[in-house]
């Protein structure tokens, strides 16, 4: 989280399904992946908020499609946002296991886990982040995270489909646990603690540990506070250049146009 967003790289095939929760360490095992499979690796918070407007877009498609129960639409939609990549991780792959097995068959799902009473706490910090009153109007002139108080709804409605409506989080965890045994075969299914370093994770891929590289450490809730910070940063900057050309048009005979809904979304676009 909080890396630059992959490339995909055609001929690449999806060997992975990262099916931990967020604060899991996903960053970390991303990282990871990247070294031993050698190609670009999902990761899902940062493709999100660090990718190009088409990813958060095209996921907020793709979980409408999912919440609705239109499974051939959401296999097509999710593999072409899969394909080129040598793995998936992060949400909101991890609550789309079913289906991307469905697409990869031959992957391996290897999932990230955590203290659970870490984990709640660690929760409470995404969650504060995600309820700012402010935050749909600072993002609104930002092309692709004008869409991330949208995508974030998407998630909660998936999440509560998954585990049972329940906010409680330390149920949430271990609902999560249930659900991944009741939905992946017990040969493909590989539980793995990052703090255990490259030795579990290179025996469930049948890899040799990187010899001289140690294993990479991200801390997930700084990267976050970064993210958080980087576009609230962004779109008061953009906000302050709305504000400077809404004034310079108010002040020509035509000035009032730009409230119309085509005026205020050109002044967005245009800047």
């Amino acid at each position: 989280m909080g890396q630059q967003a992959s490339v995909p790289q055609p001929d690449t095939q999806l060997q992975v399904i990262g099916a931990g929760l967020s604060r899991t360490g996903t960053a970390s095992f991303s990282a990871a992946l990247e070294i031993l499979l050698d190609g670009p690796i999902y990761h899902g918070g940062t493709q999100t908020t660090m990718g190009p407007p088409v990813e958060i877009k095209s996921w907020n498609q793709i979980l409408r499609t999912w919440l609705a129960g239109d499974r051939a639409t959401t296999l097509s939609l999710l593999r072409r946002r899969t394909t080129g990549y040598a793995a998936i991780t992060d949400a909101p792959a991890s609550q789309l296991v079913p289906e991307l097995l469905a697409l990869y068959p031959d992957s391996k799902v290897i999932v990230t886990v955590r203290d659970p009473d870490a984990w709640v706490k660690s929760m409470q910090q995404i969650s504060s982040l995600v309820q700012l009153w402010f935050l749909g109007a600072v993002l609104l002139p930002l092309p692709g995270m004008r869409h991330f108080v949208t995508y974030i709804s998407l998630l909660r409605a998936q999440w509560d489909k998954i585990y049972d409506g329940s906010r409680d989080n330390a149920y949430v965890y271990q609902r999560h646990i249930e659900w991944l045994k009741e939905v992946v075969p017990a040969d493909r299914l590989v539980f793995f603690n990052v703090k255990e370093g490259w030795g579990p994770l290179c025996k469930a891929l049948g890899e040799d540990v990187p010899k001289d590289i140690p294993f990479p450490r991200i801390n997930d809730s700084k990267a976050i506070d970064r993210v958080a910070e980087y576009h609230i940063k962004r779109g008061l900057a953009r906000w302050a250049v709305v504000f400077t050309v809404v004034k310079a048009k108010l002040s020509k005979p035509q000035g009032l146009g730009l409230f119309r809904e085509d005026g205020v979304r050109g002044t967005f676009d245009s800047i």
